[in-house]
């Protein structure tokens, strides 16, 4: 006869392993970015469509693709969104107005600038 060996998890082991797979799943969530200033400039190529907008200011907390760029990308920019973000900028730039940008955290759209989440004028 053969005996089968079944484990017993105990409710406290049973928290531990969720309390370790949470932290795993948020250990690699990457830090969103997020800039006041002025728009220095804004840019859209015809080649691809990519959009992007400098700002004038130090960011924070700078996702670590986009650690070495001053641009934030206009992720979607064929979207009704992407198309509202990419007014905002040029109304800034144009106005002189400064803006708030939040960060997503990730370089989507091209590999080293962060992808702006939302999008804020403040004067």
């Amino acid at each position: 006869m053969t005996k089968i060996m079944t484990s017993r998890v105990s409710g406290k082991n049973r928290f531990r392993m969720f309390f370790a797979a949470v932290l795993a799943t948020f250990s690699g969530a990457a830090a969103a970015g997020d800039i006041t200033g002025y728009v220095t400039s804004v840019v859209t190529r015809d080649s691809d469509g990519l959009t992007y907008a400098v700002v004038a200011g130090t960011p924070a907390n700078r996702a670590s693709c986009a650690a070495a760029t001053s641009y934030w990308i206009v992720a979607a920019e064929t979207t009704e969104s992407g198309k509202k973000q990419y007014a905002l900028l040029l109304s800034a730039k144009t106005s002189g107005l400064r803006v708030t940008i939040n960060g997503k955290g990730t370089c989507t759209r091209w590999s080293d600038g962060e992808d702006i989440n939302t999008l804020q004028l403040i004067d």
